[in-house]
């Protein structure tokens, strides 16, 4: 407990998803106290309640800054999605318009921007880690999880899905796949993974179910927007009808793995680590 109080509180910016309650947790667990940074328009408010936080634009980043500093924050966590939003609707203020000036805003990807963004706030004094250094038993193993596998006609489509997602992360666009059949149903973009498999089930063909593939962009900043699955996924994955989850081992995080594997087998999916090609 000394150990964690000497620490300092752990600093969180917050975006949607469950990752943020996730680290939350951990944190209490450990006794190391929290302060969170919730991003209007991303975060859920009920993750905040009873948490030392405030709220904040996404642009304005002197208040952001101010705030962390003012609370004692040294070390921080990036966690959740976030939607990128035009430069009209960022409505950045002055130290955000600076940063944009500097990286060209419009030039970068996600990952691309996300890096710039870390090595800001390591600009700003702050020590950036990631949310696999916090939940250190959350990194997929290779492998199946749970009781069902892919057959061989998955395996394939894992196969092509994993050059594909590949592919369209060597250009710093979206890390998730949709195959069914050999088919590619859609590649994630700005919308998502969750948006991604919604999108797809419209698209779904009769026979076996299409996979969800999720893979780590080539040379990506692994400490802002790792690959992520949890419950919630494997939820959508069963309403939009795929037959399973395959994700790079040792690259992605599982948040609660114990629901995770509880509730693919209750649907009839897979969910397996796959060593990257």
């Amino acid at each position: 407990m000394a150990a964690a109080e000497a620490a300092g509180p752990l600093g969180i910016i917050a975006g949607s998803g469950d990752l943020p309650r996730f680290l939350i947790e951990a944190c209490r667990g450990t006794g190391r106290a929290v302060y969170v940074v919730a991003l209007q328009g991303e975060t859920d408010p009920r993750i905040v309640t009873g948490v030392p936080h405030a709220w904040c634009r996404l642009g304005a980043g002197a208040a952001l800054v101010d705030t962390l500093h003012t609370n004692g924050v040294r070390d921080l966590v990036l966690a959740g999605g976030v939607k990128r939003p035009s430069l009209a609707a960022l409505r950045p203020d002055w130290r955000a318009a600076k940063f944009i000036a500097r990286v060209g805003y419009r030039a970068l990807g996600d990952d691309g921007l996300l890096s710039a963004v870390v090595a800001e706030l390591e600009r700003e004094g702050f020590c950036v880690i990631g949310a696999h250094e916090v939940l250190d038993t959350a990194a997929l193993p290779e492998g199946p999880l749970g009781n069902c596998r892919p057959d061989a006609d998955a395996a394939a489509d894992i196969e092509q899905g994993f050059r594909l997602a590949r592919a369209i992360g060597a250009l710093d666009l979206g890390q998730a796949v949709v195959i069914q059949q050999g088919l590619v149903l859609g590649v994630e973009a700005i919308e998502g993974t969750d948006a991604l498999i919604r999108r797809c089930a419209a698209l779904h063909r009769s026979g076996p179910g299409g996979v969800l593939v999720k893979a780590e962009k080539p040379g990506q900043e692994r400490r802002a927007d790792r690959p992520t699955i949890g419950p919630q996924t494997v939820a959508v994955a069963a309403v939009g009808g795929l037959q399973g989850i395959a994700a790079e081992a040792r690259a992605t995080l599982v948040l609660d793995r114990d629901e995770v594997i509880r509730a693919a087998d209750a649907a009839g999916l897979f969910v397996v680590g796959i060593r990257a090609p």
